[in-house]
Order: C-alpha cells, then structure tokens, then sequence
C-alpha cells in the first residue's frame, strides 16, 4: 500500500523559508510524476508544483513561480519543496501526491485528477 507522508511545515514570518518533505513507502515510486498542492482554508485545492520521474521536467502554478523549487530524491524515496520568500497567501495545508500513471513520462501532470495517492497534509502558516 503506498503511503505518503508529509513534514516540515510550521509557522513562518513573510518573507521567510521552508522545506517540504515527503516520504514514499509501499512501492517503487522512482518513475512515478510526483507533486505537491495546496488547500487554503475555504478554498479549493490547488496546483503548486510537478515533477517528472527523472526530475528533468518541473511545472510551477504562476503564483509560486520563482520562488518555490521542487525536487526529488529516489535513493531515498522523497520529495522536497522548497518554499522561499513566503507570502501570507501561501498559507495553506500542504499535500503530497503522486501520479503512477505518468510512470516514465516526460511532461508532468498538474490536474489534481491525474494523482492517484495522497498524503494527510502539512500547515504552513505565513505571518507578517
């Protein structure tokens, strides 16, 4: 059964960073299309970022652009996002979420329909 657990999230100032973490267990996630989305309190969840299985093709929403960095570790079976310049509008619950049915492609999904599995989530909160 895959499981995906995310960490590092927290309470941070505008302006400051975070990283993201996410551990995959259960199977061989290493050609899966990974990403990350996000969900404000009251809002619809959203795309944050996507990376394909080799880590040569990333997508960004326009939003984070610039300023978040995804990436991904297969030996050790997680992916990151790296959050910098933070925004009071990036507060949000954070997930995880991986697309087995982009193993081995090149161009990574960012409709939430394309993942298939899902972690619990982490908060971010960004104060000023």
């Amino acid at each position: 059964q895959v499981q995906l657990v995310e960490s590092g999230g927290g309470l941070v100032q505008t302006g400051g960073s975070l990283r993201l973490s996410c551990a995959v267990s259960g199977e061989d996630f290493s050609s899966w299309s990974m990403g990350w989305f996000r969900q404000a309190l009251g809002k619809e969840r959203e795309f944050v970022s996507s990376v394909t299985w080799h880590e040569g093709t990333t997508a960004y929403a326009d939003s984070v652009k610039g300023r978040f960095a995804i990436s991904r570790d297969n030996a050790k079976r997680t992916i990151y996002l790296q959050m910098n310049d933070l925004e009071r509008a990036d507060t949000a619950a954070y997930y995880c979420a991986a697309a087995p049915r982009y193993r081995g492609r090149y161009i990574p999904p960012k409709s939430a329909d394309d993942f298939d599995y899902w972690g619990r989530g982490t908060q971010v909160t960004v104060s000023s």
